[in-house]
């Protein structure tokens, strides 16, 4: 929405989605099912409290197909993400929203990436432009879902990161990091150099 003031750039929030599985957090090929089961990739707490501590907004958008194929339940995943929560609330961060897709892949809906979806819905609660939005990924998925909605695709060499580069195919403007950690030390430190990513595709 329009703001009143000075300097409309500057007061535009700064808006990171993250995927979850791969991205904060360890992957797992039968999906995470319990909170036990919820482990951190080193370093990538640290990352997104150091983000939200800068002032970004910070919105998780994750497929969970594991409900719509009832393998949990919202109990379960409610649970998981208060652990979540928590974790970084114990490092001086925050996370503003999750948004998540509970449907199974043949359900044919709008929110499941790659399909756009979340991340409209996203930038329409945030009040930010779509081009103006970030997401870093692990999937060829993540990176589409952004880019469909105009934003800009960041993959993070963690999860199925590693092989998602390797297949290439990426959308153009595709920035390659190590992992969130390093995403973060790129979008912290002076812009002196913007072309700063590991790799830009």
């Amino acid at each position: 929405m329009p703001r009143g003031g000075e300097g409309a750039m500057k007061e535009a929030p700064k808006l990171l989605i993250l995927d979850r599985d791969g991205v904060i957090n360890e992957d797992r090929p039968d999906f995470v099912k319990s909170p036990e089961e919820w482990v951190p990739i080193p370093g990538s707490l640290e990352a997104v409290s150091e983000l939200s501590r800068a002032g970004y907004l910070l919105v998780l958008a994750t497929n969970q197909s594991a409900i719509g194929r009832g393998i949990i339940d919202m109990a379960v995943l409610n649970a998981i993400h208060a652990k979540l929560h928590r974790a970084v609330a114990e490092l001086g961060g925050h996370i503003d929203a999750i948004f998540f897709c509970p449907h199974a892949p043949d359900a044919g809906c709008a929110c499941r990436k790659p399909a756009p979806g979340m991340v409209l819905d996203i930038a329409k609660r945030f009040h930010v432009p779509p081009a103006d939005c970030l997401m870093v990924g692990d999937s060829l998925r993540d990176l589409q879902a952004v880019a469909a909605a105009g934003g800009k695709p960041l993959l993070v060499r963690t999860g199925n990161g590693a092989r998602t580069e390797a297949k290439g195919d990426l959308p153009a403007g595709t920035q390659v990091f190590d992992n969130l950690a390093a995403v973060a030390q790129w979008l912290l430190k002076p812009r002196t150099h913007p072309d700063a990513p590991a790799r830009d595709v």
